[in-house]
């Protein structure tokens, strides 16, 4: 059996300031930086252009969605929107 091996893992995710602010909001709320971190490294492939990703479930089970893209220095996650 082939392993395929996770590549986005090995992906370093920057967290902006300003999806970190959002945390504390209402809408946001049970949420967490390793929340985002996690959802981040499970979209596959490359993001050249800022885009909304959704359905991710925090471990508190909040859903939300995140908006990202690639950088020169790994996965900026822009923005996070709570349901």
């Amino acid at each position: 059996m082939k392993v395929r091996p996770n590549l986005s893992t090995d992906m370093k995710v920057i967290v902006t300031v300003h999806a970190k602010q959002r945390l504390h909001e209402e809408r946001q709320r049970g949420i967490r930086v390793e929340d985002i971190v996690r959802a981040a490294n499970q979209i596959p492939g490359s993001v050249p252009i800022a885009t909304r990703f959704r359905g991710f479930v925090s471990l508190s089970g909040r859903t939300f969605d995140i908006v990202a893209k690639d950088i020169a220095q790994g996965r900026l996650v822009i923005t996070v929107i709570g349901k």
